[in-house]
């Protein structure tokens, strides 16, 4: 079995609720690298190795207009009434948002989707990441997933070091999900957790 043991962050984590969809927009979800993963193609595969970036990147991510229903703002999506959707908040003692992850289950592959997360810069590395994958992996067994899977840009090395700290691994990647975006010319990297 795979557990995920957070530290005692300063915050508690519940469902979202709709009064938090403007706390999480307004989220700063960016960040600062010195360190990017490099995908190199080869005919017969991929190869991932971490190296550094002079001057360091900073990454700011578009508004993806999503709502804590795990639908879209405009209405189109799941919306509430999907119930393999949830959205968790990391609530800070003084009421503040700490954090958020939305996930989505899809039944016909048992799959948990951390479909978005997102921890406020005052926050970071204190926990409150794993504290939201580890409602996230209870909220996964509670639909009887098999796994948990997220998709990450190759430029977000904080990230992907501590989703493999959680026992996240690689399982794929797409050179080209991000060609016609903001994002064109990074990649994306899929990684996956078991929940048993």
């Amino acid at each position: 079995m795979t557990s995920i043991v957070a530290r005692e962050p300063a915050c508690t984590v519940r469902p979202a609720r709709p009064e938090d969809t403007a706390k999480i927009d307004a989220l700063d979800t960016s960040f600062t690298t010195s360190t990017v993963f490099e995908v190199t193609a080869s005919v017969t595969g991929f190869s991932l190795r971490e190296v550094p970036v002079d001057p360091p990147l900073t990454k700011v991510f578009p508004d993806d207009g999503h709502d804590v229903d795990g639908g879209t703002q405009d209405g189109s999506g799941p919306a509430g009434e999907e119930p393999h959707n949830q959205t968790f908040a990391a609530v800070a003692a003084d009421g503040g948002l700490a954090g958020f992850a939305a996930v989505s289950y899809s039944p016909w592959n048992r799959r948990l989707t951390v479909e978005d997360i997102g921890i406020a810069p005052a926050h970071r590395r204190q926990g409150i990441g794993r504290l939201l994958v580890a409602h996230a992996m209870d909220f996964a067994r509670t639909q009887e997933a098999a796994h948990l899977w997220l998709e990450v840009t190759n430029v977000n090395a904080p990230a992907i070091h501590a989703y493999l700290r959680m026992g996240f691994t690689f399982c794929g990647l797409d050179t080209t999900l991000y060609d016609g975006t903001a994002s064109a010319g990074e990649q994306a990297l899929y990684m996956s957790m078991p929940c048993s």
